[in-house]
């Protein structure tokens, strides 16, 4: 690795250039990656209701329906814009009255049910069918396009109607999204860092990272629009952390060991690529664990997220220390004290009343459990958008005036006999919350003979092959009511016809939900699992990762709990996601911990000593990086009006500042209280008892080779701070302090009176 940073060191010029214009290919890649809107059509292929609408794509043209309410319009000026809309590119027909009959002829003949399903004094409803599937884009134009027809007396309601709010909604939010999590970032890293120019080039850095990862989506063809729209805050809050080691190791080289610039750096990205790839395998364990979703959601999610930190990582060190290399003159005319205090005093309180926090742990954790277990999920995809969306309105104007707010599509075999075709229908309109039941035999009645009713409407709704009919239910998606209504409606198609289907929003949904409560526990246990064998191999123990896990599932209870006290009902997505990602991102925090304290342990001092070293050590980096990783996602969640992402973001802003807390006041506690347990089970703590023999003096330089003493746990001196101050002539009152004078007594660890140079 010093080789490689070296050769870093070197080509840092043509490095920074080659990284420049990969962004030209890389910003092509992201022009060209289609962004799904559509949540459902990430439901497994080999489910019926999914098989359903590859049928209606293949066998009758079609995939997508809307319902257009128009009002206060009579029945010429709605003649003359059905017309309109048909002759709309990818708009297959358009089905009301006079689909059926002239409009001159009376409507009472048809019946009553039929009559109340189109019309509502005033209002009356057409059926859109398109000829492309329900969120594709060609689909998406074609509801744009019918809008800019209608007046404002139309109303178009349907998932197509919906995911075309969604795009316009998220297209239109995405930058801001990002502008808002650089510019609260770039504030957090301004405060907490020791420049005020250095923050901007690991924005620039992560920024071309970013970029490259968007831009190689492009070989998956699409992606979803959560992914699109988390991408970027994610990935800068999640490697953030990255450029933060590098810095600090560059630093350390330079001021510390006296090295000049190119030196250091080429040793801290030797370093710090060491510690980085540590970190990063944990992160990129929690976006793999949602790979084994079987809502492959998750996978398009876990893929990108999983891909973007690897990138990070790569950019960290090559693209990052070109930058601070070629401008290290204007960062360091910027450079200020880091404005975050010592907080050497609360370290030592939280390790001497360590068992406060476990009355604490103990106490919070029945409510904490009491909530992760009670918090609401919602699966209408509607309730995650703001109600002023055209398509909102006009679901709601739909319940309103005709007291529907679902519509179910059927499909039977059209050799089934008419005899049974009529039972399935009168049985299903007897089901409770179905408002009418269309098809072909029901539009048409017993008192209108077949042969009145045009050919292309009959191809509608009968290829040959395949009948179709629709459903109109009053029950709103994902209700218990319309999932019980599914079930029943299925038992009727599967008693007459075996090959029947009942598919659309309802029912997809009614998978959805089923679907979803498998993949919960399913990413809970893999990315549980994964980071456990990940942090064994690290520590090559067998409590520590037992310990650590807990640590950050206490913090995921806190976060997940808190929605079931505060009436939040959260979308499912978050649900599933947010105890991975915060476990793959925040454990960081725990392990950087821990590395410390397990370093100083074996190292000789004892366990109060070894972790107060290491919550002393740790805890401004784990604070700068909660924060950051909560600027990057925070703005996000309190800006967006599209609720899935806005809960998510705020989860995740959350979960990094409560996992803060819980890594800085439990875990010491932990480690204190699990410290024999930790020497026993974890390798290179072999020797290790409650008594060891440490070097001691009275005053100035001694050699410990030849004046020892044995001391209790409380009395061991820190070996990677050589210089302990003596405070007073008892032994057990000695005080690590950063300053140095002449003045002082200091005991000299290592013999070798370089003062404070030595020290880490």
């Amino acid at each position: 690795m010093n080789k490689f940073g070296k050769a870093i060191v070197k080509l840092r010029v043509p490095i920074l250039i080659i990284s420049i214009l990969l962004l030209i290919p890389a910003a092509i890649g992201f022009l060209k990656t289609r962004v799904n809107y559509d949540v459902l059509s990430y439901l497994p292929k080999d489910i019926e209701t999914m098989k359903g609408q590859d049928i209606l794509a293949d066998d009758f043209g079609t995939g997508a329906f809307s319902l257009c309410l128009v009002e206060g319009m009579d029945d010429k000026d709605v003649v003359k814009l059905k017309k309109q809309m048909e002759q709309v590119d990818n708009v297959d027909s358009v089905i009301w009255y006079d689909s059926i009959m002239d409009i001159s002829i009376p409507d009472e003949i048809l019946p009553k049910d039929i009559r109340e399903a189109y019309r509502n004094d005033d209002c009356t409803m057409m059926a859109i069918i398109f000829k492309t599937t329900m969120s594709s884009d060609e689909t998406m134009e074609a509801i744009t396009q019918i809008r800019k027809l209608a007046s404002k007396q139309c109303f178009i309601s349907g998932m197509s109607a919906v995911v075309t709010d969604t795009k316009d909604l998220c297209d239109k939010e995405v930058p801001i999204y990002v502008t808002i999590a650089v510019i609260l970032s770039l504030i957090v890293l301004s405060l907490t860092m020791d420049s005020f120019l250095v923050p901007i080039f690991f924005l620039l850095s992560i920024g071309m990272a970013i970029v490259y990862n968007l831009g190689t989506n492009v070989f998956k063809g699409e992606i979803s629009y959560i992914t699109q729209a988390l991408t970027a805050v994610l990935q800068l809050g999640v490697t953030m952390d990255y450029s933060i080691f590098l810095w600090h190791s560059y630093q350390e080289e330079k001021k510390v060991n006296g090295k000049e610039n190119k030196e250091a750096m080429a040793d801290a990205i030797a370093s710090t690529f060491s510690s980085v790839i540590g970190s990063s395998i944990t992160t990129v364990a929690g976006f793999v664990a949602l790979c084994f979703m079987t809502f492959t959601l998750g996978l398009d999610l876990g893929i990108v997220m999983a891909k973007g930190v690897v990138i990070g990582v790569i950019c960290c060190v090559t693209v990052l220390p070109s930058m601070i290399l070629i401008f290290d003159k204007p960062i360091e005319k910027t450079c200020h004290r880091s404005l975050l205090p010592k907080f050497d005093k609360l370290s030592k309180f939280i390790v001497n009343k360590y068992w406060i926090f476990h009355i604490l742990f103990l106490i919070l954790l029945v409510p904490a459990l009491y909530g992760y277990t009670h918090t609401d999920v919602y699966y209408n995809l509607d309730s995650s958008l703001p109600e002023d969306l055209p398509s909102i309105q006009a679901n709601q104007k739909l319940e309103e005036e005709f007291n529907m707010n679902s519509t179910h599509m059927i499909l039977l075999d059209s050799n089934l006999d008419e005899k049974s075709i009529n039972k399935v229908i009168s049985e299903i309109k007897n089901v409770k919350g179905v408002k009418t039941v269309l098809g072909l035999e029901s539009v048409v009645g017993p008192m209108i003979p077949q042969s009145m009713i045009p050919q292309d409407l009959k191809s509608k709704l009968d290829n040959g092959e395949w009948k179709l009919m629709l459903v109109m239910s009053e029950y709103k998606v994902a209700s218990d009511e319309v999932n019980t209504q599914c079930d029943e409606i299925n038992t009727i198609l599967h008693k007459y016809d075996s090959k029947g289907m009942l598919i659309g929003e309802a029912p997809c949904t009614k998978d959805l939900i089923e679907i979803t409560d498998k993949d919960f526990n399913t990413v809970s246990t893999v990315s549980i699992g994964v980071i456990l064998l990940i942090i064994l191999f690290v520590f090559k123990s067998v409590s520590l990762p037992i310990i650590l896990v807990c640590v950050i599932e206490f913090a995921i209870f806190i976060n997940m709990g808190i929605p079931a006290f505060t009436n939040t009902t959260l979308p499912f997505i978050a649900s599933i996601v947010i105890g991975t990602i915060q476990l793959g991102s925040t454990v960081d925090y725990a392990i950087l911990m821990t590395t410390r304290y397990k370093r100083e342990r074996s190292n000789g001092l004892a366990k109060k000593e070894a972790v107060t070293v290491a919550l002393q050590t740790s805890m401004i980096s784990i604070i700068v990086s909660a924060l950051s990783f909560f600027a990057a996602t925070f703005g996000v969640g309190c800006y967006s009006e599209i609720d899935m992402i806005s809960s998510l973001c705020t989860l995740m802003a959350r979960g990094a500042i409560i996992s803060m807390f819980v890594v800085i006041f439990l875990l010491p506690a932990a480690l204190m209280l699990f410290d024999k347990l930790i020497i026993h089970t974890t390798i290179g703590f072999k020797g290790i008892t409650g008594k060891q023999k440490v070097a001691y003096a009275g005053a100035g330089n001694v050699d410990p080779a030849s004046e020892q003493k044995t001391a209790d746990d409380d009395d061991f001196l820190n070996e990677d701070r050589p210089f302990a101050k003596k405070k007073s002539g008892n032994f057990d009152n000695y005080d690590f302090d950063d300053s140095y004078s002449d003045d002082d007594k200091y005991i000299d660890v290592n013999n070798d009176s370089n003062g404070p140079a030595d020290r880490q």
